[in-house]
């Protein structure tokens, strides 16, 4: 068996003179290798820190001898005693008593032997060697430690066999504390080569706190952080929907610049799986394609859910490809494929929120271009559904081919002129099908100084349609305060077009201030934004890849509040909104606060399928606070208030307390009301709104520099329901990180579940139990373990 270097970290310290993650990271890097937890200065007692470490000089290095006692019978063959020293550049040999011979710089020592090169620290009762071919043997209570990594141990028998190879006999090795293994290997021999920076033991026995519990008559392990092939240790779980699960990965370092990983599989309830990975990096094309295929299903899955597919000796598979390729200069080709067997691949091998609540898989072939003024792109979007509680009509309209191009040119002073446009077909099963051409050029200015600005622009937006066959089969909804009538599209060449006038300004203003007694600069930044859209009925236009957006803080100063060119929203509309910021001497914004309306002068007129026009005189009241007043604490929140129907649309307010240098506390709370929700069927589709409230909790907590405990808790008000619990311990010592954690989620969850659609099965839940495993110096079980809480807890690492 081999064990693989797996990827590894710069090192760092629990006294804080390394930044772990910084306060309000959405998702942390994998935390460091903490190897402050080691013994301080864990080296063999006779380490010397000011000899040379470069091997190179050797060759043209004189040999410097110093002893008590010295006797020579021909200025040849030296006989020395007590405290007998040599020294050649980087290497250095201590004994009580020892014979050298100058001519063939072979030597013989005996008594308290300690041997120092550049690679290594070697201890034993009597070596014999020659320097000048860097060998030896040493017997006799032999010690050794490796200076690149942890790597020590002890032997009955030490071979140096040239200056990059050595062989241990009858040896134990390990990456802990010297004197202090927590685990490590017995092995009749080990062999270790610092050109290619393997070590590898024969008829090795593995143990921890003494107790055996893995044997391999060969095992490979790395003696560096640097890639190398050979197997990663074994990962353990369980989930209800595929049992317990092993696997054991080989890596497969193949050049710097590629590698690949295959994984083998067992899952108690589903069978054999393989699954792989192949990562490249070549100078005009890099990419990833991972892939797991199961030959044959065992289980049925309407054992858990009766409405569920049955898979049961079928193949099941996913595959995701990734590849970026310069074709030549200024054009490259990007490729994201990402396929699943069946409906129910993901909701049956996901072992987290994230994978099972994930609904469409996404992929895409497009040839992009950029210059100086420009971007284009050609290619295609298609959809996947792989949530099994719904229809594939809820696949989005594959869009193949589309067409890009972009464009915006300055042409004088502060004036550019520019060009958005989109070419596009769209294609769906039992639905109007079509392509639309949508062109939109416009001018604007920028006129700014060091406190204000002006930003005109003015824009002309052109919309054309071509129906394929059939289209009058089909119909579209117009909607009312009372009444939703239903129409058929009449036309097969639709089209729409009309002027977008903007106007956004803005002053800046700053004075010095002081709050418990820290200077500040606090600025004030009134903003006005008006926006002219004139009103076209665009009712019998297809919604191809449009929605209505839920209104948000970034949407005070956007001229369109739908998500795709269907639909362009009529507007007679002023925003105002100001801004304040605390800055510190360093830059850094310690609390910043705004807040702003749109103000309504014309109803709005234009909505999506089953949404009647509004009557509004303003949107939400939008109120946004966050503050880091210091490196422990940061805080964010914001508020949207609808003064016409008099309900909080949107309330979300988040606290993170940094625990330490390497915990953290956070809580949350997440409510939003009238989320846009559409039920569609093969003849008709509704309108739904949702409402989704959340509490979420969440912990890294250092019980001392070695243990912590993990938590996380997402609870749904509006259900009554546990979205997702997490619980774990985890232990980092010198040489050995172990985690266990278990997880209770539920499976299906949308996120927004008040009420179900018509159709939908509620969701269920699973449990998962991880187990993971690291020998410091040895790879590790697995990194799932990591990503899962790096996802789930905001500043974990």
């Amino acid at each position: 068996m081999r064990a693989a270097s797996q990827s590894k970290h710069v090192k760092s310290s629990l006294d804080g003179s390394e930044v772990v993650c910084p306060l309000g990271t959405f998702i942390c890097p994998p935390r460091p290798d903490n190897f402050a937890l080691c013994r301080p200065n864990g080296l063999l007692e006779f380490y010397d820190p000011f000899l040379s470490k470069d091997s190179a000089l050797r060759a043209s290095a004189k040999t410097y001898v110093w002893a008590d006692h010295v006797q020579s019978p021909d200025q040849t063959i030296y006989h020395l005693t007590g405290h007998v020293k040599t020294v050649r550049a980087d290497q250095e040999l201590h004994a009580d008593v020892a014979d050298y011979n100058s001519d063939t710089s072979d030597y013989d020592a005996r008594g308290n032997v300690h041997y120092q090169e550049a690679t290594h620290l070697l201890s034993a009762d009597h070596i014999v060697g020659n320097t000048n071919n860097s060998t030896g043997i040493a017997t006799g209570n032999v010690r050794f430690q490796m200076l690149d990594s942890h790597g020590n141990g002890t032997a009955v028998r030490a071979q140096m066999i040239d200056e990059n190879r050595n062989r241990y006999d009858v040896v134990t090795y390990s990456t802990c504390d010297i004197g202090r293994h927590i685990w490590e290997i017995r092995a009749k021999k080990i062999d270790t080569d610092q050109t290619t920076n393997r070590g590898v033991a024969r008829d090795a026995t593995m143990s921890m706190f003494g107790v055996p519990f893995f044997y391999s008559p060969y095992m490979s392990f790395p003696l560096t952080d640097d890639r190398s092939s050979g197997f990663l240790y074994p990962y353990f779980e369980h989930t209800g929907n595929a049992g317990y699960q092993f696997r054991i990965p080989y890596y497969f370092n193949l050049a710097p610049n590629y590698d690949a990983t295959l994984d083998p599989r067992y899952y108690s309830l589903r069978g054999a799986m393989l699954s792989g990975e192949v990562r490249y990096l070549f100078p005009r094309t890099n990419g990833t394609f991972e892939f797991d295929f199961l030959p044959s299903d065992n289980y049925n899955d309407q054992k858990i859910t009766p409405t569920a597919i049955d898979t049961q000796g079928q193949q099941r598979y996913s595959y995701k490809f990734i590849n970026n390729t310069v074709v030549f200069p200024g054009w490259s080709l990007s490729t994201n494929i990402n396929r699943a067997s069946d409906q129910n691949y993901l909701h049956d091998f996901g072992d987290d929120l994230y994978s099972v609540s994930t609904t469409i898989l996404y992929s895409s072939l497009y040839l992009n271009g950029s210059g100086n003024w420009w971007s284009a792109q050609i290619g295609g979007d298609l959809w996947q559904n792989v949530d099994p509680s719904q229809p594939n009509s809820v696949e989005p309209y594959k869009r193949l081919p589309r067409a890009t191009f972009n464009m915006d040119v300055p042409f004088w002073h502060w004036y550019d002129f520019g060009l958005t446009s989109e070419a596009v077909s769209f294609h769906k099963p039992q639905s109007v099908e079509g392509s639309r051409l949508d062109l939109y050029p416009y001018v604007d200015a920028d006129y700014q100084g060091p406190w204000w600005f002006i930003r005109p622009k003015i824009a002309y937006r052109y919309t054309d349609y071509s129906l394929d066959a059939g289209y009058q089969d089909y119909v579209y909804a117009i909607t009312t305060r009372t009444t939703t009538t239903s129409y058929k599209y009449t036309d097969s060449t639709p089209s729409r077009s009309l002027p977008i006038l903007s106007l956004d300004e803005g002053l800046i203003f700053d004075r010095n201030t002081s709050m418990f007694g820290t200077d500040y600069t606090q600025t004030l930044e009134p903003r006005l934004y008006y926006l002219y859209v004139p009103y076209r009925n665009q009712n019998n236009l297809p919604l191809f890849d449009t929605s209505l957006m839920n209104f948000d803080d970034w949407m005070l100063f956007s001229p369109n509040q739908f998500s795709g060119a269907d639909r362009q929203m009529n507007a007679n509309n002023l925003t105002a909104a100001v801004t304040s910021r605390l800055l510190d001497d360093g830059g850094v914004e310690r609390l910043t606060a705004t807040f702003g309306q749109i103000r309504y002068f014309t109803p709005q007129l234009v909505q999506q399928t089953y949404y009647p026009p509004t009557y509004w005189a303003g949107s939400d009241y939008v109120a946004e606070l966050s503050s880091q007043l210091n490196d422990q604490w940061t805080m964010s929140s914001e508020y949207l208030w609808n003064p016409n129907t008099r309900k909080t649309e949107l309330g979300t307010f988040t606290i993170q307390r940094r625990l330490g240098f390497d915990g953290v506390l956070n809580f949350s709370y997440r409510l939003r009301q009238n989320l846009a929700l559409t039920a569609p069927s093969a003849t008709t589709a509704e309108a739904y709104q949702k409402t989704v409230e959340q509490y979420d909790i969440s912990a890294v907590y250092p019980l001392t520099d070695r243990w912590r405990l993990i938590g996380d808790w997402t609870y749904s008000v509006m259900d009554h329901e546990t979205v997702e619990a997490l619980a774990g311990v985890q232990y980092e010592g010198c040489c050995v990180k172990v985690s266990l954690v278990a997880r209770h989620y539920v499976t299906g969850y949308d996120g927004v579940v008040n009420s179900l659609l018509p159709g939908q099965t509620g969701p269920g839940t699973d449990t998962a139990v991880m187990f993971e495993l690291e020998f410091k110096g040895m790879g590790s079980f697995s990194g799932q373990t990591d990503s899962i809480l790096r996802r789930d807890i905001l500043g974990y690492q």
